[in-house]
């Protein structure tokens, strides 16, 4: 039998500060070291979700991180996934499934029957590697949330899993981030804490030379690495929505495809291919002003919470901008709950999504959807009606849609099944179906459709070469012998 692996958690000292790809580009390195590595996130907090082989869903990241250590993703990467429906209140997902909805304060008491679980998914992860690494949640240093954790300190000391800190300089302050967690943990938590990483570094190295000494004499921890800022992060499937709040770079390709950015928005990596396609600008409308003229393509992307995000887009107005766009012959596309938002009912009875209602939708698809029934979970490939092209991708919904537009499908599931609907016209089409623009011979359809250059862009290739080049990235910029002997 199998030892249990060695294990090393990476904690940060806020959100955002890089641990997922940190952790990710770690995986591939230590796997092309000849290691069998795994990776574990406690509690995840995105509404990017992947399907794992089992069938349950899990954070996007943990998937990512799946792929970099050249494995199958799992439910037990990532066995509680929190997916925000509200200011305060998710939708709590364990080893893949729902187990129900939750405020934040009646969350707190969740914890201690949860903790089990993911103590048991932990170890079931530790027989089957040589090394796990972990990922923490948000900061280190929320001691207001340190009674009762399982995503950070908690876990580590209840599995004696030594931690790296990591902190993020392009946001400044970043001393003040590493010393500040050093002063407001208690010393048993401290005691985890086996070095500190900085990442995202611009500049010459040589002038935080004194900030690095500083830090590592401040907090007592010795430095692991100064992590230069990686460009090429953009090509990878970013973690949650905090990514689509910084500012888009220009393609500068002559085809625009519009997203709206809705509050509730989920698996935005949908449109990673089409931000790579040469041809091709990805704006995400953001709230206050209208979506702009003049698009190739709007596309309504995934919600966690569909009416409410209905009720946001009418609210900026953007009903009235699609709608205009759809007259003049303008092309929508609806993934998910963007396909739902362009019936012309949507219906919540048993308050699935949040409180029980109904809503009209945008009317530019003749099909109604009921959220009600099991929650469908599943990996699909298929061929589209229009040019057999093939695709492959999952599904993560809940709701059934007919109605008229259904029996012109989008899409014919490998098994025969039809998916999604069509308008009589052809511009306005949805479906179920995440993941369809990774395909891409599935992806020249859709380019073609909107008139966009094709080229030669091979989606999947792209990111496997990301992954080696972040590996390569942090084997030369982080002590990684030095992180193999801290793990136990």
């Amino acid at each position: 039998m199998r030892n249990p692996a060695r294990a090393l958690m990476f904690q940060g000292t806020g959100s955002d500060v890089g641990k997922s790809l940190l952790v990710a580009g770690l995986c591939r390195a230590l796997t092309r070291r000849g290691l069998k590595v795994l990776p574990f996130k406690p509690q995840n907090m995105s509404n990017n979700a992947a399907v794992a082989t089992e069938g349950g869903e899990i954070g996007r990241a943990q998937a990512l991180q799946a792929r970099a250590c050249g494995v199958e993703p799992s439910v037990h990467m990532n066995p509680v996934l929190l997916k925000p429906q509200s200011e305060t209140g998710a939708q709590v997902v364990l080893r893949g499934q729902v187990l129900g909805s939750a405020r934040a304060r009646e969350f707190q008491g969740w914890k201690p029957r949860l903790r089990e679980k993911i103590i048991e998914s932990f170890d079931i992860l530790r027989a089957r590697a040589d090394i796990v690494l972990v990922e923490g949640a948000g900061s280190a240093a929320e001691i207001n949330l340190r009674a009762g954790d399982i995503a950070n300190m908690g876990f580590a000391r209840n599995t004696n899993t030594p931690v790296v800190l990591i902190g993020d300089i392009d946001r400044g302050g970043v001393i003040a981030q590493i010393v500040g967690t050093r002063a407001v943990l208690d010393s048993a938590d401290a005691a985890m804490i086996e070095g500190f990483i900085v990442n995202k570094f611009r500049g010459d190295p040589a002038l935080f030379e004194s900030g690095m000494q500083a830090t590592v004499e401040r907090s007592g921890w010795p430095s692991l690495g100064l992590v230069p800022h990686f460009p090429p992060a953009c090509r990878l499937p970013a973690e949650d929505a905090v990514a689509l709040e910084r500012p888009q770079a220009e393609t500068g390709g002559e085809r625009l495809v519009v997203v709206p950015h809705l509050p509730h928005i989920s698996n935005f990596d949908d449109f990673d291919p089409l931000r790579l396609e040469p041809g091709v600008r990805v704006l995400f409308a953001a709230r206050g002003a209208p979506l702009p003229e003049g698009a190739d393509l709007i596309v309504l992307p995934g919600s966690k919470a569909t009416l409410a995000d209905l009720a946001a887009l009418r609210a900026e107005g953007w009903d009235i901008d699609i709608a205009a766009h759809a007259r003049r012959g303008g092309k929508v596309l609806g993934l998910c709950g963007g396909y739902q938002m362009l019936g012309r009912k949507i219906s919540d009875p048993e308050g699935v999504e949040g409180p029980p209602g109904s809503a009209p939708g945008l009317g530019l698809l003749d099909v109604e959807t009921v959220l009600a029934g099991d929650k469908t979970l599943r990996r699909c490939v298929g061929l589209s009606v229009a040019g057999e092209a093939p695709f492959h991708g999952y599904e993560i919904h809940v709701g059934r849609t007919s109605g008229p537009d259904t029996r012109r499908p989008l899409l014919h599931f490998d098994d025969g099944r039809p998916e999604g609907a069509v308008a009589p016209g052809g511009n306005v089409q949805g479906c179920y179906v995440h993941g369809l623009f990774n395909d891409d011979r599935q992806r020249r359809v859709w380019l073609d459709w909107i008139g966009a250059p094709s080229s030669a862009l091979d989606y999947e290739r792209e990111v496997e070469g990301t992954l080696d080049a972040l590996a390569d990235h942090l084997e030369r910029h982080v002590a990684i012998d030095a992180l193999l002997k801290i793990a136990r």
